[in-house]
């Protein structure tokens, strides 16, 4: 488990990513947009003592669309996200 972050409590252990001995979790955070009738995401990757977090890079009508457009993204992707992000 790792340590406690901002939204983890409305976010899905989505896998590791690995490189060399770098290791992050990375978790999906979905939260209900009540004014649009609609959810948003932003992805969180924790290793370390560390965490780096997107911004609310989704919007879909259900939290189940989210997680498709996430599935979406390749290894290589989420390596790009993580170095574009500060933290």
């Amino acid at each position: 488990m790792s340590d406690p972050f901002p939204g983890q409590d409305r976010s899905r252990h989505m896998g590791e990513l690995t490189r060399g001995d770098q290791r992050w979790a990375v978790y999906l955070e979905t939260q209900p947009e009540a004014d649009l009738g609609a959810v948003r995401g932003r992805i969180h990757f924790v290793g370390r003592g560390r965490h780096k977090m997107t911004g609310w890079v989704f919007l879909e009508w259900q939290e189940r669309e989210i997680q498709e457009r996430f599935g979406e993204f390749s290894a290589v992707e989420l390596w790009h996200f993580l170095e574009a992000v500060d933290g």
